[in-house]
């Protein structure tokens, strides 16, 4: 069994600059666990899945991937799930929720994914920058640095990631493009 989940990344450019913040917190503020990942926007939260059926949950993730359109995305400002996560802020569209609860739907039917925490409470898509380590009083501190800080990023999603979990982070273990994608 390994552990796995799906996200939108980010390009290039807009992952070093959240790097460049997620290594700050790190520095400044002792909070390291936010590195252990590629800056990401989760669609399907971690879940355990058996080895060998590898290929059946990823040839079910480039099926769904291959019906979706390509979603903007903005990223706006700095928020914070208090007293302990601090994040880029995405802005709610509804393509964005919808693919989200799609992807959640799909992998529920088809592969008995099931999130139980997703059926009690709303997507609220981030990218998390301080993560769960950042201590309370660390985040006293670092909050009122970030709470009005300018942030504006616009993008478009393309493509699901796939990311396995190694022991120790998260990398990348396939990608799969959207509707558009496929027809290049």
């Amino acid at each position: 069994m390994s552990r796995f989940f799906v996200a939108l990344l980010l390009p290039q450019e807009i992952q070093d600059y959240a790097n460049q913040i997620k290594q700050y917190f790190a520095d400044c503020y002792v909070s390291s666990g936010a590195l252990k990942s590629p800056p990401h926007i989760t669609l399907q939260p971690p879940f355990e899945w058996a080895d060998d059926n590898l290929p059946l949950l990823e040839a079910s993730l480039k099926e769904f991937a291959s019906r979706q359109q390509p979603v903007a995305i903005t990223l706006k400002g700095f928020d914070a799930f208090a007293p302990r996560v601090i994040y880029i802020n995405v802005v709610r569209s509804q393509e964005l929720l919808t693919l989200q609860a799609d992807l959640i739907a799909y992998a529920e039917i088809n592969l008995e994914i099931v999130d139980k925490v997703s059926k009690t409470r709303p997507f609220a898509p981030h990218i998390t920058v301080a993560f769960q380590d950042l201590n309370k009083q660390n985040f006293k501190a670092a909050w009122p640095e970030f709470e009005k800080r300018q942030l504006h990023f616009e993008f478009t999603a393309d493509k699901l990631t796939l990311l396995l979990h190694d022991g120790k982070r998260w990398n990348i273990k396939s990608e799969f493009g959207f509707l558009a994608m496929n027809n290049v």
